[in-house]
C-alpha cells in the first residue's frame, strides 16, 4: 500500500477540488484570525503541512511578501502544484515519515492534517523541531468523535440516512487510521512537545451551503468504499445525494479545533 493509497480521499480524484473549495468557504475565515492574530507579516518563513489546495498557501504568500518564504508539502501536490512559484516553493513531503524540509520556520500551520496520519505523534515532533525558538505553530484539526452527526436535529428519515452514511464514512477513516478524536487532545500534545502559551478553540459549522457542497463531494469520492463494503446501496447514496441538493437539510461538520503554541 503506497503513502496516497492509505488516505480515503485521494487528492487526484475529480471530487477533492470541490471538496478543498467547500473546506475554504467554510475554515479559510477561521484559519486566517489565528494566523492574523499570529503575526504573520512579511519575511516570515513559514511552512504549510498538508497543504492540499491552494487557498492557504496563497494567503500566506502575499502576508510574507518577496523577503519571506512558503514552504507547502504534501503527500501529493497535485492540487497545490499551480502556487509553486515564488515565494512558495512546493515539495512532495510525508510528514509522518520524513525528517522537516528544513528548520528555523517562523510559522508552522497544518490544518485537517493529523488526523488522518498514522504517524501523528512523530508529525507533531517534527513540526515543533522544524520551528526556530520563539516560532509558532498553529494546528487545526477535526474531531467527529465530539459531534459525529451530519444532521444534529435527526428528525425525519433524510436526516436518519445522512447520519448513517456519516456513520459508514467515520468507520472508512478510522479503517485506515484516522484518530477520530484527535483534535481535543491538541491543547495538551502541544504543552508535552515543549511548547509555551498554548491556547486553543473549536469553530463547528451547522449549516451552510459550503457545508452541503462538502458533503455532496465527500460522498461521490467515497461512494464505491461505502458500497463495496456494506454501508450503503447505490440506492442510499443516490436519495441521500438528492435530498443534500434540495437544499432543505441542515448539513454540519465535525468541529475543527485550533490550537497553538510559541516554542521556548
Amino acid at each position: 500500500m503506497t503513502r496516497t493509497d492509505r488516505y480515503l480521499l485521494d487528492n487526484r480524484q475529480p471530487e477533492a477540488g470541490e471538496r478543498f473549495d467547500a473546506f475554504a468557504t467554510v475554515f479559510d475565515p477561521t484559519t486566517f484570525r489565528h494566523l492574523e492574530a499570529l503575526g504573520v507579516g512579511p519575511g516570515w518563513r513559514c511552512w504549510e503541512v498538508g497543504a492540499g489546495g491552494t487557498s492557504v498557501v496563497s494567503w500566506l504568500a502575499k502576508k510574507v511578501g518577496p523577503t519571506g518564504r512558503v514552504v507547502a508539502t504534501d503527500i501529493d501536490t497535485s492540487r497545490v502544484a499551480s502556487a509553486g512559484r515564488p515565494p512558495v516553493e512546493v515539495l512532495v513531503h510525508d510528514v509522518g515519515e520524513q525528517e522537516p524540509p528544513e528548520e528555523g520556520f517562523d510559522l508552522v500551520h497544518a490544518r485537517l492534517v493529523l488526523v488522518h496520519v498514522r504517524e501523528r505523534e512523530r508529525a507533531l515532533r517534527s513540526m515543533v523541531k522544524a520551528l526556530r525558538p520563539g516560532g509558532r505553530l498553529l494546528v487545526e484539526d477535526g474531531d467527529p468523535a465530539l459531534q459525529p452527526l451530519l444532521c444534529p436535529d435527526e428528525y425525519g428519515p433524510e436526516q436518519q440516512l445522512a447520519n448513517r452514511l456519516r456513520h459508514g464514512f467515520r468507520e472508512l477513516l478510522a479503517e485506515r487510521g484516522a484518530d477520530l478524536s484527535y483534535g481535543r487532545r491538541l491543547p495538551r500534545l502541544l504543552r508535552e512537545a515543549g511548547l509555551s502559551r498554548v491556547e486553543a478553540d473549536a469553530y463547528f459549522p451547522v449549516t451552510s451551503p459550503a457545508c452541503a457542497a462538502l458533503e455532496s463531494a465527500t460522498v461521490r469520492q467515497i461512494r464505491g468504499q461505502l458500497v463495496a463494503t456494506g454501508r450503503a446501496s447505490d440506492e442510499d447514496v443516490d436519495r441521500h445525494l438528492k435530498n443534500v441538493a434540495s437544499g432543505t437539510m441542515d448539513l454540519a461538520t465535525a468541529p475543527m479545533i485550533s490550537a497553538w503554541g510559541r516554542k521556548a
